[in-house]
């Protein structure tokens, strides 16, 4: 996998040994040697990976840079890795309170450096690609632009639910008194009052495969997503390797110290809720481009996309498929009466009892202005003029109470309905037979159905 990676450090044997390392696997590298050139070089070419190292005169120390970093919407995804001669705990808890994903001591171990700069480049082309969708949805406005999932990645701390998965009694004390101050920490099978956003598995257990259960995770539907913190063994390399192989995001080495999980924990939660956020706000652009925003039924465009399918299996024997066309009886009379207001809420209203009126494998549909269609898959002409009907009856046969009207308003709907019938049977034609049916049910005094046949249309 290629990729751009920015080292800044201020001593050039330390910056062209790892240049050799990273272009020995075809990385790109860029190359800084003050922690402010770092930073500013990283807001401009923004790299997927960035090896700072602490130590550097004048201006900011790499702490600091990474700071900076993390606190700048256009950089914060980027993951960093610090690398520095400071091997005591105070140090490397420092940096991963600084927002750091790893923490790495000189001379550096060229294997485990390899290891965990790929697997924060595989996490890094997965925010990648969130990232560009959701641009693209912004772009397209389905997704407003005061509405960013930058904010969940600041140096705050979120209350999460970590399972952990281990069978040391003294070392599960030891993580549950750590971070049971934030977060509520809970065993395989206790009630954790949600799903986790956090698993903590040991891999050196002596009652199950901790790899394996790695792999699970990392396989599953559910737990795909859900970061992953390794316990290894300090003078195992190996099991450590071994556990980024398999997916884990991170590794703490035993004895667990305390401040270090806490630090890894916050930084692995914050990035699980910055995603999070990412695929909500898709998920959302996905509901909008195929949403009435004032109705909340589906639009025109995924009534396009659900029709011409199921007419298509019908002409070739399938089930067939119902339309009804349905128009609010006088509804510019309103309008003009009462003002676009009382029409738009009288829209939500109907659309309200539609949606209850309908099954659940119907698809209701605003086609535009007053005029509505149903979808409704698997059902005769017979039993879709029964549902019209029972439709009908359910909008005429209580008032509309508006907001801000003193009295009631009667409404009544008009309702076409056809279905699928032969071989020569398309989406244009059906949608057709029951446009001529409503018509005719609105010539006919409104407030009524009707039924039309192919052999009706001819």
């Amino acid at each position: 996998m290629s990729a751009r990676i920015l080292v800044v450090d201020d001593l050039e044997a330390n910056r062209r040994l790892l240049e050799a390392m990273l272009t020995a696997d075809y990385y790109e590298v860029m190359m800084a040697t003050r922690g402010e050139e770092g930073v500013q070089l990283a807001k401009r070419e923004k790299p997927d990976l960035i090896l700072m190292d602490v130590m550097m005169p004048g201006g900011i120390d790499g702490y600091e840079a990474c700071r900076r970093l993390k606190s700048m919407p256009e950089t914060r995804h980027i993951p960093v890795v610090i690398l520095t001669t400071l091997d005591d705990r105070d140090n490397r808890v420092r940096g991963l309170q600084s927002g750091a994903e790893e923490f790495l001591t000189k001379p550096i171990d060229d294997v485990q450096l390899m290891a965990r700069v790929k697997s924060l480049l595989t996490l890094k082309v997965v925010t990648d690609e969130l990232r560009a969708r959701e641009a693209s949805s912004r772009r397209l406005g389905l997704i407003p632009d005061d509405t960013r999932p930058d904010a969940v990645d600041q140096h705050r701390v979120f209350a999460g639910n970590v399972l952990l998965v281990d069978d040391n009694p003294t070392q599960i004390k030891r993580i549950q008194t750590a971070l049971g101050v934030e977060h509520r920490v809970s065993l395989i099978g206790e009630d954790a009052g949600g799903p986790p956003d956090l698993a903590v598995i040991s891999v050196h257990a002596k009652s199950f495969d901790g790899f394996r259960v790695i792999a699970r995770m990392r396989s599953g539907e559910a737990t795909r997503h859900l970061p992953v913190l390794a316990i290894v063994d300090p003078d195992d390399r190996k099991q450590a390797l071994r556990a980024l192989e398999l997916g884990a995001h991170d590794i703490i080495l035993r004895p667990i110290d305390e401040e270090e999980i806490i630090a890894r924990a916050r930084t692995l939660m914050r990035r699980k809720r910055y995603m999070d956020a990412l695929r909500q706000r898709l998920d959302q652009s996905l509901e909008l481009a195929v949403t009435d925003q004032l109705t909340g039924l589906y639009n025109r465009r995924f009534l396009d996309t659900q029709l011409e399918p199921l007419v298509h299996r019908a002409q070739c024997g399938g089930d067939p498929v119902s339309v009804m066309t349905i128009d609010i009886d006088h509804f510019k009379r309103c309008n003009d009466t009462f003002g676009h207001d009382v029409g738009d809420a009288v829209l939500r209203e109907f659309a309200a009892r539609l949606a209850s009126n309908t099954r659940p494998s119907d698809y209701a549909c605003r086609h535009g202005g007053e005029e509505f269609i149903v979808v409704m898959p698997r059902t005769t002409g017979d039993i879709a003029c029964l549902a019209a009907e029972r439709l009908r009856r359910a909008i005429a046969g209580s008032a509309f109470i508006i907001p801000g009207l003193a009295q009631p308003l009667d409404v009544t709907i008009s309702i076409g309905v056809a279905s699928t019938e032969g071989a020569d049977e398309t989406q244009e034609s059906i949608l057709k037979r029951a446009d001529e049916a409503l018509y005719e049910a609105k010539r006919g005094g409104r407030n009524r159905i009707v039924g039309r046949t192919a052999k009706d249309a001819a």
